[in-house]
């Protein structure tokens, strides 16, 4: 049984006030602390001082979202639904140590989501207690704006709106800032601070490299399916102001009293939003709910770093399906018989299959043909091209990963999108579908140690894995399977045949399967 304790220990003095938490076996746990408040479309500000001890025994509200989620695939994402506020920005605390003089690694978790939807607390599988407790890490979760409330330009209505389409970039900024002022006092080291985030997490992520403001308020980088190379979430390089007038137009308010916009109930405005964005996305318009680059964010990594992000080491990796993996097999393609299989290769791939049938074995020896079929096409390149690039650069180490792993669900289910997520932060135990016996315990072991090891030393070594990392011309990859290992090359051959041979991507139909975030 956990020893729970709830008494005057677990009192930690930040530059706001003192805040209270509890203690479980072995961990301090404090949540919903706010790290800044701003007002809508505004850049966010130091929260208010308070007087006495705030309590900090309960999650704080999660960003308002533009549609209500439904619940759903649990086996595959197990998740928590909790209530929504403005008042979103705040955090959440596990550290193994208070104030004793120790300083441990911070992990700051980034959600995903895309830009839209999410929360630091939304999967089981962001829990930090065992991470924490493993690795003897602190490790923070935030939560921050979203959608139109994040990520809207205003610019074109005045310079009070300027940054209003990264706002929730400035609230992840501002969250790093606290860390940076508050965390030695909860255990941690304010000069090892290790951003690990996956799907739109990870484009969060990788977006603090190419941020002037958050430059040395962390120092690593760790980033799960989410580089984006446009495919996925294009950024169109135009102004918000065809959005805004159509919203404007949708509530009844003229252009000259934007300011209302503001003040105008959060559902009203979502509902306003929903209606004409799909007309505005039509005619090639920004509609907002993705970053805009600008004199704030300065574009996607793949575009380039400057001389402080070149000098972050970095590791990024992507799962084997993605979305395509929440697609359910309905039959078990292991009774097929190999003439049948050829076929199938045949019909899909033409005169490239008998070819790419060679090299998938080859590839993926231990794997099911089929599983081509669903390989992911969104993260896995803009990974490989990431880690070369910052590779190429020669001033920090890029280490690469693919987390190839079929789960016994639905006959064979190829990873798909977060599969990976509790296997790295060590709670395989919170997600039904990641226990395989005789596998998933040596594999969570490797995966969270691999993560820890970084947070340590920059590199995700450990004593019984050794992950090389890539070299400019050749994106090493540590494939996370059954039995894991490093591979030169590993994919550049299937990769490149397969995507001359399949059909075109279809990003509307691969999204389908997005069952959850």
């Amino acid at each position: 049984m956990k020893k729970f304790v709830y008494d005057d220990k677990a009192v930690v003095r930040t530059t706001a006030g003192r805040v209270h938490g509890y203690y479980l076996d072995g961990i301090y746990i404090f949540k919903g602390i706010p790290y800044a408040k701003a007002e809508r479309f505004q850049a966010p500000e130091s929260v208010e001082p308070w007087e006495g001890v705030r309590e900090t025994t309960s999650y704080g509200y999660v960003c308002p979202l533009l549609e209500q989620d439904v619940p759903g695939g649990e086996l595959f994402v197990p998740h928590r639904y909790w209530p929504m506020d403005e008042n979103c920005q705040n955090l959440n605390i596990w550290t193994p140590g208070l104030g004793n003089g120790e300083k441990k690694p911070v992990l700051v978790w980034l959600h995903g989501g895309a830009f839209v939807a999410g929360s630091a607390i939304e999967q089981e599988s962001y829990d930090g207690f065992n991470i924490c407790k493993k690795g003897d890490v602190l490790m923070v979760s935030v939560n921050h704006r979203l959608n139109i409330l994040g990520y809207f330009d205003m610019s074109s209505f005045g310079e009070k709106y300027k940054n209003s389409a990264n706002a929730g970039h400035a609230d992840i900024v501002a969250a790093l800032r606290w860390i940076r002022e508050n965390i030695e006092a909860f255990g941690g080291d304010p000069e090892n601070v290790t951003v690990v985030g996956q799907s739109g997490g990870g484009m969060k992520s990788s977006a603090l490299m190419r941020i002037p403001e958050a430059d040395g308020l962390f120092h690593k980088v760790f980033i799960m399916s989410g580089v984006s190379d446009g495919t996925l979430l294009p950024t169109k390089k135009k102004d918000g102001k065809a959005i805004v007038r159509a919203v404007l137009e949708a509530l009844g308010i003229s252009e000259n009293e934007v300011e209302k916009l503001e003040k105008v109930p959060y559902r009203d405005f979502a509902n306003a939003y929903n209606k004409v964005s799909p007309d505005v996305e039509a005619r090639g318009e920004y509609v907002g709910c993705v970053p805009m680059p600008g004199e704030f964010w300065h574009g996607e990594v793949l575009e380039g770093l400057d001389e402080t992000g070149r000098k972050i080491p970095i590791v990024v990796g992507s799962t084997y399906a993605e979305f395509a993996g929440f697609e359910r097999n309905t039959f078990d393609p292991r009774e097929l018989s190999d003439e049948r299989v050829e076929q199938i290769y045949k019909e899909n791939f033409g005169e490239n299959a008998e070819k790419l049938l060679e090299i998938f074995k080859k590839t993926y020896p231990n794997h099911h043909p089929l599983n081509l079929l669903v390989i992911d096409r969104l993260f896995r390149e803009p990974s490989k091209k990431l880690a070369l690039q910052h590779a190429g650069y020669g001033e920090a180490k890029a280490y690469l990963y693919a987390f190839a792993l079929d789960f016994p669900y639905h006959y064979i289910n190829p990873a798909w999108h977060c599969a990976d997520i509790p296997f790295f932060l060590s709670n395989v135990d919170k997600v039904e579908s990641a226990n395989i016996p005789e596998v998933s315990e040596r594999l969570e072991k490797q995966m969270s140690e691999a993560l820890i090891s970084f947070a340590y030393t920059g590199s995700p070594s450990t004593e019984s894995l050794y992950w090389p990392p890539c070299e400019k011309d050749n994106a090493v990859t540590m494939v996370f399977d059954e039995v894991s290992y490093a591979r030169q090359h590993f994919d550049d051959e299937l990769l490149e045949l397969f995507n001359k041979a399949a059909k075109p991507l279809d990003l509307e139909e691969i999204m389908g399967n997005d069952i959850q975030h």
